[in-house]
């Protein structure tokens, strides 16, 4: 793990940010207006990052431009969008609810909280998340050789936490409590055929985290995306949609990692592959709930 963790610090130093969003044919679909709604006339087109270098990390495989879904419908004051979905005109509203509104807030505010080893709540997730990951063992210190077998890169967490901030604990958390027979397979590796240089399990909880960010695109002032129109829709229905993201993500993650026998170094590839397969799940008909996506079965 030592070694793995030199190579992150290696490679994040000089890894370049992604180029994203390859443009969507015209060809391939018409749309028009419908009482105040833009009809999408044909399946959303699939978005193509660029080749990029970055590694575990760097946290810059993903670039806020990068969107799935065609963005002919942004700056047009609509109040709502509509996809086609089989036949039948979905229609996604970008006229927030009360409540959705509220949530997004709160999801927002989660997001640009840092990790401060300062503050006692901070310490005290820390803390948690260690006892419920190893609930047998007695934990000697926030500073500790200890974390390293969790799959952080050094004896001190907090410096890992600095790409995606406090709910990339929160994350880690959540998925250790709601989710702990997944959360445990995934942390001791135990299912499929591992390879010799595996991903470190918590540091790649923290990428994972900022690759949702990124993709639902929820700091923009605009809506630039259907998955963020879809999720804001979900979150409506669950407070903890981001949560239970995540722990899909983790989990779709680790599922690729095996089917591509993956090594260390294509993590980032699984990475972005990850986030393809969840936008098309979450852009799937009848996918209206998180528990909806095909991919939250695999949860236990």
């Amino acid at each position: 793990m030592e070694t793995a963790a030199a190579a992150v610090a290696a490679a994040s130093a000089s890894a370049a940010a992604a180029a994203a969003a390859a443009s969507a044919s015209a060809a391939a679909e018409t749309h028009h207006h419908i009482h105040g709604c833009l009809a999408v006339r044909a399946p959303v087109p699939r978005c193509s990052d660029g080749a990029g270098g970055a590694s575990l990390l760097s946290l810059g495989g993903y670039s806020d431009e990068a969107s799935c879904g065609s963005p002919r419908w942004i700056g047009k004051s609509l109040s709502c969008v509509c996809i086609k979905r089989k036949g039948a005109c979905e229609r996604i509203c970008m006229n927030l609810t009360p409540l959705q509104e509220e949530r997004l807030q709160r999801l927002k505010h989660r997001m640009e909280v840092y990790f401060d080893s300062s503050r006692r709540d901070h310490q005290e997730a820390l803390r948690a998340l260690w006892h419920a990951t190893y609930p047998d063992q007695e934990l000697q210190g926030l500073i500790s050789e200890q974390w390293k077998d969790m799959g952080w890169q050094g004896r001190d967490p907090s410096t890992d936490f600095r790409g995606a901030g406090f709910i990339s604990l929160e994350n880690l958390l959540f998925f250790a409590k709601t989710f702990s027979g997944s959360f445990q397979r995934l942390l001791k590796k135990q299912c499929g055929n591992r390879a010799t240089w595996e991903y470190p399990f918590a540091v790649a909880g923290v990428n994972i985290t900022f690759m949702i960010m990124q993709m639902l695109d929820l700091q923009s002032s605009k809506p630039r995306t259907f998955v963020r129109a879809v999720f804001i829709q979900m979150l409506s229905e669950d407070e903890w949609a981001f949560d239970l993201l995540y722990c899909i993500a983790f989990i779709v993650m680790d599922k690729q990692w095996l089917d591509k026998n993956a090594s260390y170094m294509d993590f980032n590839e699984i990475l972005k592959s990850t986030r393809v397969q969840l936008e098309s799940e979450l852009l799937l008909d009848g996918v209206m709930r998180i528990e909806d996506m095909p991919s939250y079965s695999l949860l236990c």
